[in-house]
């Protein structure tokens, strides 16, 4: 139903007939002249509309038309094109495929505000405003990023379920589902999954997946259905792995950097690519804490509000935490053989975010049985798993970012929900 989209409408094509298909965004009236600005997924084009000696069709159909008609255009494009957004066509023909029989729920073009419930409640509409077409295009372009980057790294791509017979992780926060006669749950994480695939021989891999957490909680950071981009690696420790995450999320910045340069404008969303991510141990920043006298107790996790404040403390806005203290990690996380409350575990951080965390793994059977026991598990209920590792289990490490997350800081938004298609929380079922 067209021949271009908006975007491909340069000064190359002055003088060309083509066809365009969209939405009506915004419409101007000047009497002999009316103005209808088209919007597609790639941005607005203006159409002209001459009234003198315009064809009958043409003028009946413009005449017809309110915010949000889907509507199909021909014309020539304009060699100079007057209007503010860059893109004219001198219309000859406009052909409504879509009316509009209902109010709009909000103003699309963002003139006036929308709540987000209202826009979340109405999130086919709310797709169709520029600046959330924006976050998702940045989104989509980080998911490619992260894709080649782990294929450029040698890593093979897997597919892990998401229907599971116990917890992945350990705790209780499951969504519960029944899978025929039996109870199963939801996944809360690819984590043993992806280990076992490296321990089948697969080596280096990669995924992105829905993970599911019942956490009752109302934040801004959180959402009970998320994404993971996950990497695991076989025959590799701690370092080989940092060095991965290092490599793919420097590969993402500057790919999003390079081909969302309108959208990043659009959003008001700027950050530099660095050349290395600089890395800084638990007890390093919770010293640099002390000096600006923030208080925090050793073997806590940040609160949200100190980690706001890590990029400022520490002097980046992307950066490394390694080395935490055992407890606070998850049970499968290789304690240190010379210092055992301390692990190769690390997060990193972006924007005052933890964006994606990962470890070295327990390979040993019966230091897992242990760090299980440790971490208030029942190792009986993790048999089949531990049982994997009895099969000569090799050193592995891995780790995973939240993609609605890295998004969030990628689009400067506050709000996670924003930066999912059809976000799932704790009140949020529908659309």
């Amino acid at each position: 139903m067209r021949t271009h989209y908006c975007s491909e409408i340069v000064p190359a094509l002055a003088g060309k007939r083509v066809k365009l298909a969209g939405w009506v965004h915004e419409i101007r009236d000047f009497g002999a002249v009316k103005f209808v600005l088209l919007r597609d997924r790639t941005g607005i084009t203006q159409l002209t509309i001459k009234k003198e000696g315009a064809d009958a069709a043409l003028i009946e159909a413009a005449e017809s038309l309110v915010k949000e008609t889907a509507i199909c255009a021909e014309g020539v494009v304009e060699a100079k094109p007057v209007a503010k957004v860059g893109r004219e066509l001198l219309a000859s023909k406009i052909e409504v495929v879509g009316r509009v029989l209902k109010q709009v729920p909000f103003e699309v073009t963002g003139k006036v505000p929308a709540e987000i419930d209202v826009r979340l409640d109405h999130r086919s509409i709310d797709l169709r405003r520029l600046e959330t077409r924006a976050v998702f295009k940045i989104r989509a372009e980080a998911a490619k990023a992260f894709r080649q980057a782990m294929m450029d790294l040698g890593c093979e791509e897997i597919t892990p379920p998401c229907i599971v017979a116990e917890s992945t992780e350990g705790g209780t926060n499951l969504f519960e589902l029944k899978y025929f006669d039996r109870k199963a749950f939801l996944a809360q994480s690819p984590q043993l999954y992806k280990q076992l695939a490296v321990l089948g021989g697969f080596d280096q891999v990669f995924m992105t997946t829905p993970v599911f957490r019942a956490e009752k909680h109302n934040t801004t950071v959180h959402l009970n259905e998320s994404t993971q981009m996950d990497c695991e690696l076989g025959f590799a420790g701690e370092e080989d792995a940092l060095s991965f995450l290092e490599k793919t999320i420097i590969a993402v910045l500057a790919a999003v950097k390079k081909n969302c340069a309108a959208e990043l404008a659009l959003l008001k969303s700027d950050f530099a690519v660095p050349k290395s991510v600089p890395r800084f141990t638990y007890d390093e920043v919770l010293a640099a804490l002390k000096k600006k006298k923030i208080a925090m107790e050793w073997g806590e996790d940040f609160s949200k509000e100190i980690e706001q404040k890590l990029g400022d403390v520490l002097g980046s806005e992307l950066f490394f935490i390694t080395r935490w203290p055992t407890k606070t990690r998850a049970f499968y996380s290789m304690p240190l053989p010379e210092k055992p409350e301390i692990c190769k575990a690390y997060d990193l951080v972006f924007k005052g975010l933890e964006i994606a965390s990962g470890a070295q793994r327990i390979h040993d059977p019966e230091l897992l049985v242990k760090q299980l026991r440790f971490h208030d598990l029942a190792p009986e209920d993790f048999e089949p798993y531990v049982d994997a590792f009895r099969y000569g289990a090799v050193p592995h490490a891995g780790w995973s970012i939240g993609l609605e997350r890295l998004a969030m800081r990628l689009a400067n938004r506050d709000n996670i929900r924003e930066c999912a298609l059809f976000p799932r929380d704790r009140q949020r079922l529908t659309p």
